[in-house]
């Protein structure tokens, strides 16, 4: 049995759930088959899925489905078998990414400073660069983690988040790409038109000839730490060192908060690891699966 408190957060995602298919989530699950109506429902398998995940801290879909079947029976008696779930659960991925979609958009909290965003990627690991991989091979290359100094294979999930003074950014959008996309590109291509706005980054995104266009064109700053500039005297660094370094503590102070995102993402769903999936629909479900459940646990316990 499931208890009391933790039965209301079931319900209450089941309900968001329906209301959201019923809304925009169908449009992407329908079925042109004789099954078209399964006895156990998409809006079933995405609220096991879920509710396991993010209040019981289960996530491999093994654990999540021998916990739907030791304790949810009563809620869900037409559970099917394990194989069943699986494959059903990764021909969702689009309504997941969907759910995400809408946490985040109809959910930001009021102290968001919306002419503010703090940006920075994150990598979803496959395997190490000391193997081949060979999932997903379509979505996924070989790039480069500097914060942990080694080479991969998997993608890179990358956040534009509002900034919350003391507070953890909540994401206004999230992007993912191939690791070996570089941040300043991803940056050019989906955010590069945004009007009025302060961007504070790490020292990936110094462009100083296309900002400045950025600036003139659509009233928009990018705020980093300072890079050093090859070949520049000694005699000028040591001038400017103490400037250089109170400006780039002071914009690093700033945009900490989107790695304690990042790290808060990873403590309450692991989406960091991915080295259990094995197809393309698996790792999109890992992926926005987990961004899903981090939400829903945030939001339904507010």
């Amino acid at each position: 049995m499931i208890p009391k408190a933790k039965e209301l957060k079931l319900i209450s995602i089941y309900l968001y759930i329906c209301e959201l298919y019923n809304d925009k989530l169908k449009h992407s699950c329908q079925r042109h088959s004789n099954n078209a109506n399964p006895e156990f429902t998409d809006q079933e398998i995405l609220t096991i899925y879920l509710f396991a995940m993010s209040h019981e801290q289960k996530f491999k879909i093994t654990h999540i489905y021998n916990y739907a079947k030791d304790y949810m029976l009563s809620w869900f008696p037409k559970l099917p078998s394990y194989i069943a779930f699986n494959t059903r659960l990764n021909r969702l991925s689009v309504a997941l990414q969907q759910i995400s979609e809408s946490l985040l958009t109809n959910f930001q909290p009021s102290d968001c400073k919306f002419d503010q965003s703090l940006l920075d990627s994150l990598p979803i690991i496959t395997c190490s660069g000391k193997r081949s991989g060979k999932v997903a091979r379509e979505i996924i290359d070989k790039g480069f983690c500097a914060t942990k100094n080694m080479y991969y294979f998997g993608l890179k999930l990358h956040a534009l988040g509002f900034r919350r003074p003391n507070r953890l950014p909540f994401p206004e959008e999230l992007v993912l790409s191939a690791a070996s996309e570089n941040d300043l590109n991803i940056y050019k291509m989906a955010w590069s038109t945004i009007e009025n706005r302060k961007f504070f980054g790490d020292k990936i995104y110094i462009d100083h000839d296309y900002f400045l266009n950025i600036e003139e064109k659509y009233n928009s700053q990018m705020l980093t730490p300072v890079k050093g500039i090859k070949g520049q005297p000694d005699c000028i660094k040591m001038r400017d060192k103490a400037a250089n370094d109170l400006y780039s503590s002071a914009v690093s102070a700033i945009r900490q908060p989107i790695e304690s995102l990042f790290n808060w993402l990873i403590e309450k769903t692991d989406i960091q690891r991915a080295s259990k999936v094995r197809s393309t629909k698996g790792l999109l479900v890992h992926v926005f699966g987990r961004i899903a459940a981090a939400y829903i646990f945030l939001i339904f316990n507010s």
